[in-house]
């Protein structure tokens, strides 16, 4: 029996060649795209899942009020992973759940020598000795118990010890390091241990570690300071812990030790299993992921593979006229309702697995782009665990029994003396169904170009939006505060402003788009009393304002001809005026100040700029006058010739400060860079909408064959009565057409609101206009007839004669 089955679903694949092709290629294709997504949601949800004891692992916020009820993108005073040490200790000492408590100060970047390389080493942590307890990172050499205990210790991951010491065994040999600014002396760091480097899918990730006694030895008082603001806290807590027992003990152990009562200073548990995808909190120690781009993503690789098989029942069913006198007549010598199931179903299995292969070469194929699209490395070995293979399987057996199911029924249902007296016709029940089934096709297909297009309005809008300052044709240096190179501050502009290329040249602690410090301002409010405000901070020269152009809207810039404004003015930004209760910015200057140890008077208001990403509002930002705490040269140069321009700067590098190396970056890059999640997110929604839209295409065009063969008769007797091509394109057309038309007034409201949600997550957003569904129909409506009369046009263009002695 079973091999009779297998004999005839053979034939039935070789007798209709294009509709074979339709089935399993696009059934491929939607399974490629299911499979590709599923690869890359499950790396997302991946994250710190290699850490043995991370269920028990958690981690500190802070701040003043509950992160909780924060709607996303609110500007409410969000919580910070990133605070002060001696809450670390005082835990340990407080709470008897805690087994370990693991700390480590924000990202650090340090020269590092050996021999005759030196480079800047981006993503440094001093970490606890305690690290190797905690998180699941095992030492290639070296004891993990004392690796990070000494000061001057340093942990080096395999690859950054690869390129210092090369095929050399590291162990015990001695880098030298720089400054570590406002964290750890100049020093030589001893190797004391070589790591595997860090899993990619971690939250953190670092080239080196060096050991937090190396800051404690540095600079001791700031382990003790409750508002000093550099460090991390993670810990482990025991088998038992219970977290809302635990945060019921928190308002009694920070009334207990937080000195400052009159802070409403408060912490609240973050578990590591959350801290990748369900993090609201600010200052991370490395990248955060987006849970709503998972989600967008899983519904769009459901609606793949549902479009793929909604285009397999409508054809199955379609075509089901064709195999009526085969039903019939099984029927008519014995064969029940449920063996004729059972066959169909069997053909339709056969087809999802011939689908599967496709899909598994397409899977492979596609790989390297896939990763190009996600910035991950995904590899085909992914795919052969005990998670995936159940799931690929349990995909094909799915998909086989939904695409199968109802051609089935329909099939077996099939009266067999109707059938054989030729007289049995397709109900309207089956028409309306396949008519269904494309309207809901076309609707995803609909919302999906909608979506793609709101997406594009946005990315473009943060691109092309005026932020405010001058971002274009900005040279950027990197000197990570080398104090050498501050002293040679003036030199350097006064060299590098002789390169014809170079108009304008200025150094600061902070650029649009990079790391900034946050300070406590005192500033003198309307009523005259001296009111302290939290905001960030931009230490910049004398020339930093004019330079990017900032709009000054109230008093002065910094001036040469005021030597005083090193140490008694500040500038700051009309959010921070507003904070202070100035609703005009003229009413501030003047006002006295007090800031990190100076005091003086405001003297300027500049124009609110966008120096942060544009998925939040402008936040107040002070601008002090620090000439020596700079790690930045920007540098204004022309756009000819940036090759030689480069050449020169480098020259005159070399020449003045020739112990650092010359690190360069354009601003607008960096910048645009705070974006490269929402970029990728832009080329995956666009091209798994493309793919949606393709198998939905194959899906019409399939149809529109099946139904262009059924009518053959009509045409030809239509033709002899002188219908021209034009009148039978429209009469195959029109059919179609009007379910795409349904379509777009289905598909305009979902779509309407699900990009609506997508845009809350930025603070300056386009608006959806009513042009873009317009636009979408309008596509859907193009795309639908190029594909329907493709098979129309052919179909009008048979010679009657033929068409009417088909039979």
């Amino acid at each position: 029996m079973w091999k009779n089955y297998l004999k005839i679903a053979y034939r039935n694949l070789l007798k209709k060649k294009v509709y074979s092709f339709i089935n399993i290629v696009g059934l491929g294709i939607g399974m490629a795209c299911c499979v590709l997504i599923f690869m890359f949601v499950q790396d997302e949800l991946s994250y710190d899942k290699y850490h043995e004891k991370g269920d028990r692992i958690y981690r500190l916020t802070h701040g003043s009020s509950s992160p909780e009820g924060v709607e996303e993108g609110a500007e409410a005073e969000p919580f910070w992973v990133w605070h002060n040490a001696p809450v670390g200790p005082a835990m340990q000492e407080y709470f008897p759940e805690v087994e370990k408590i693991v700390q480590f100060s924000g990202r650090s970047d340090l020269l590092l020598s050996y021999g005759e390389t030196t480079q800047q080493e981006d993503g440094v942590f001093f970490m606890d000795s305690t690290a190797f307890d905690v998180f699941s990172w095992e030492l290639l050499e070296g004891d993990p118990k004392t690796a990070l205990m000494a000061p001057f210790s340093i942990v080096l991951t395999e690859s950054t010890a690869k390129r210092y010491f090369g095929n050399e065994d590291p162990m015990g040999k001695t880098l030298k390091g720089s400054e570590s600014a406002g964290r750890a002396n100049a020093g030589d760091y001893t190797v004391t241990g070589v790591m595997p480097d860090v899993p990619s899918n971690s939250h953190f990730k670092f080239n080196a570690l060096l050991s937090l006694s190396t800051f404690k030895q540095s600079r001791p008082g700031v382990f003790e300071e409750w508002g000093y603001v550099d460090f991390y806290t993670y810990f482990l807590v025991n088998e038992g812990f219970d977290q809302v027992a635990f945060e019921q003990k928190i308002p009694d152990f920070v009334e207990m030790n937080y000195p400052y009562k009159e802070d409403p200073y408060t912490i609240h548990v973050e578990a590591l299993k959350d801290v990748y995808l369900r993090t609201t909190a600010d200052r991370q120690p490395g990248e955060t992921g987006s849970l709503s781009n998972i989600y967008v993503f899983s519904i769009i690789g459901l609606f793949i593979l549902g479009i793929a098989i909604i285009n397999f029942m409508n054809l199955s069913t379609a075509r089901s006229m064709e195999r009526a006198k085969e039903v019939g007549i099984r029927k008519s010598i014995g064969a029940d309702k449920s063996s004729l199931i059972l066959q169909f179903l069997g053909e339709s299995l056969i087809i999802v697995l011939l689908s599967g292969i496709v899909a598994i070469f397409l899977v492979t194929f596609s790989l390297p782009m896939m990763n190009t699209l996600t910035g991950k490395v995904l590899e085909i070995n992914q795919l052969i665990n005990w998670q995936t293979i159940p799931f690929f399987f349990g995909i094909l057996v799915l998909v086989g029994l939904l695409a199968g199911s109802y051609p089935a029924l329909v099939l077996s249902s099939f009266r067999p003396v109707m059938i054989l007296k030729g007289i049995n016709k397709s109900d309207a029940r089956g028409v309306n169904l396949r008519k269904g089934l494309v309207v809901f096709q076309f609707s995803l297909s609909i919302a999906l170009i909608a979506g793609t297009i709101i997406v594009y309005s946005q990315m473009s809008h943060i691109l092309d939006k005026e932020m405010g300052f001058d971002k274009e044709q900005m040279l950027v240096l990197d000197y990570n505060y080398d104090q050498d190179v501050n002293r040679l501050s003036s030199a350097l502009k006064s060299e590098m402003e002789n390169i014809p290329s170079v108009s304008s040249t200025a150094f600061s602690r902070s650029v649009p788009g990079s790391y900034f410090p946050n300070a406590g301002t005192v500033i003198e409010n309307p009523e005259g009393e001296m009111i302290q405000e939290g905001q960030a901070i931009f230490q910049v020269g004398i020339d930093f304002i004019n330079h990017y152009n900032l709009e000054l809207i109230a008093g002065r810039s910094y001036s040469r001809d005021y030597p005083s404004d090193s140490s008694s003015a500040l500038v700051i930004n009309e959010a921070a005026a507003k904070q202070y209760g100035y609703a005009n910015p003229a009413e501030a200057v003047g006002k006295k100040f007090s800031q990190w140890g100076r005091e003086g008077e405001v003297v300027g208001v500049v124009k609110d700029f966008n120096y942060i990403s544009l998925h939040r509002t402008i936040e107040p930002l002070t601008l002090p006058f620090e000439a020596y705490a700079s790690r930045y040269m920007s540098l204004k140069v022309a756009g000819e010739d940036l090759p030689g321009t480069i050449a020169q700067i480098e020259q005159v590098w070399s020449r003045i400060a020739p112990h650092r190396p010359f690190l360069y970056s354009f601003l607008d890059a960096d910048f645009n860079s705070q974006y490269e999640s929402d970029f990728r997110f832009r080329q995956i929604f666009t091209n798994f909408s493309v793919l949606a839209i393709l198998i939905a295409c194959l899906g019409l065009l399939g149809l529109a064959t099946y139904t262009a063969e059924q009518r053959t008769k009509e045409i030809g007797i239509r033709k002899v009565l002188g219908a021209d091509i034009g009148s039978i394109v429209g009469l195959l057309s029109k059919d179609f057409i009007k379910l795409v038309l349904i379509a777009i007034v289905v598909a305009t409201p979902v779509a309407w609101f699900a990009m609506n949600k997508w845009l809350k997550g930025f603070a300056y957003q386009v608006p959806v206009q009513w042009w873009v569904f317009l636009v979408a129909g309008v596509l859907a409506v193009i795309v639908a007839l190029v594909t329907i009369s493709f098979q129309a046009v052919k179909a009008a263009m048979l010679n009657p004669v033929k068409s009417l002695k088909s039979e």
